[in-house]
């Protein structure tokens, strides 16, 4: 297996990752249909993405966001519109609230990060009130769903290593549905969310990935010829239309349940 992924840089995962992101955001939260006034907890919460969304769409009566890197939770604090958020670093896995402090808890992006993704989501029902709502989305990584899923295939193609998540599998739908069973989770919902993004060029995507967590020390250490080759390569999958632009398509699979009632 290859390096694990670490996200340090929120400047960068914002322009690599955030925007996708939120382009799944949006159909996420309309997808959840969330009252206002509830108090959220983004787990996993990054550089504060999707997060902002909650704030800005959510009207939540509180709002905390929970992540292992203290350079992400800069960028987030940093953000206007979470000046009040309470955000704070901390493990997935062993979540620093106590039981049924929250309404809604959600984790985007992020369950196929867990080492134990089991363990992850029992910690948001844990938290979670009774009656209320745990939720995910996950990059369909087994299905080529990941937005650079194409770039991940030519660097292997090439003999580069490129960093894996440690639970890939935890983004499948069924997958998924059988941890929230597990969790002791109701009312469980399924589904896929299709997104597409548009790059004004092709230098535009090549700087995006140069920053990306997953993919940018890889591309970096490549020789002159094999980017050469590497971006041929992708300008033959990603072709760009007669703007310039480059647009292609991206699927999470998303995943909700209720936390019974005592």
């Amino acid at each position: 297996m290859s390096d694990t992924i670490r996200f340090e840089n929120g400047a960068a995962y914002e322009r690599y990752m955030g925007r996708w992101s939120q382009l799944v955001g949006e159909a996420f939260i309309e997808w959840l249909a969330p009252e206002a006034g509830l108090r959220w907890l983004d787990v996993g919460c990054g550089n504060g993405a999707f997060t902002e969304m909650i704030a800005a769409r959510c009207a939540p009566a509180a709002l905390a966001g929970i992540d292992p890197s203290e350079a992400q939770l800069a960028f987030a604090r940093s953000r206007p519109a979470l000046q009040a958020a309470r955000l704070e670093q901390g493990d997935a896995m062993a979540l620093p609230l106590s039981d049924d402090s929250v309404d809604v808890a959600v984790m985007p992006l992020v369950l196929f990060f867990v080492p134990d993704p089991g363990r992850g989501v029992g910690e948001m029902a844990r938290v979670v009130c009774p009656g209320g709502t745990v939720a995910a989305y996950s990059w369909d990584m087994e299905g080529g769903g990941f937005p650079y899923s194409i770039l991940r295939a030519e660097l292997e193609q090439l003999g580069a290593r490129t960093p894996e998540a440690p639970r890939e599998d935890a983004s499948r739908l069924d997958v998924s549905h059988k941890l929230w069973q597990a969790a002791g989770l109701q009312a469980i919902e399924t589904r896929p969310i299709t997104v597409q993004r548009t790059f004004a060029s092709f230098d535009d995507y090549w700087n995006t990935i140069l920053g990306g967590p997953s993919v940018g020390a890889t591309l970096k250490a490549l020789s002159g010829r094999n980017v050469t080759l590497l971006q041929d390569r992708l300008r033959v999958r990603l072709p760009a239309d007669a703007a310039g632009h480059i647009t292609y398509s991206s699927t999470s699979n998303a995943v909700k349940g209720r936390v019974p009632q005592a």
